[in-house]
């Protein structure tokens, strides 16, 4: 490797720039009074998607005005509480599946979630994104109004909340 690019890879080793340091991140939203700016622009895009579609961390990046920072997604969707209504399990890898967690637990309860909204798996455990992919500001994805789509989302909401805190799935992140 050349030595005029390695000095601007800040790679982790790297003598002239040291070892590069992970963000620090809150355990959940409500630990940081303030979270980070741009954090707040990731969990108003994934209010916007709607039920039964899903988007990935790198669409959320894009959306929120981050490209090429999926994984600043995945950390501020950690970092929400259990008491946070957002539709964190809305959002998935760019492969079409929910990401691995160090609890499965939490897989488990994203995919029920999903599934529970009409999201379809395939035998690989895979969305379709063409099918359920979130495209913002297409006609296709406006919410039914009728009494019983309101009825349906009034459910999946309870649902969400009580599945999430009864813990016998697991509490969300």
């Amino acid at each position: 490797m050349n030595e005029s690019r390695k000095q601007i890879s800040g790679r982790p080793n790297d003598p002239k720039n040291g070892p590069r340091m992970p963000t620090p991140r809150p355990a959940n939203r409500t630990d940081d009074p303030a979270p980070p700016q741009t954090w707040k622009h990731v969990y108003a895009v994934v209010d916007g998607i709607p039920s039964g579609f899903v988007a990935t961390y790198g669409q959320i990046a894009a959306l929120s005005g981050m490209p090429g920072a999926a994984r600043q997604v995945g950390w501020a969707l950690a970092a929400l509480g259990a008491d946070d209504d957002s539709p964190w399990h809305r959002v998935i890898n760019a492969k079409g599946e929910v990401s691995p967690r160090a609890t499965p637990e939490i897989e488990d309860l994203q995919r029920a979630l999903l599934e529970s909204e009409g999201v379809n798996f395939d035998e690989r455990g895979r969305v379709d994104l063409g099918r359920h992919g979130w495209r913002p500001g297409s006609r296709t994805h406006r919410r039914s109004n009728s009494s019983a789509a309101k009825a349906t989302r009034a459910a999946g909401s309870t649902d969400k909340v009580r599945i999430a805190k009864s813990g016998k799935i697991g509490a969300r992140r």
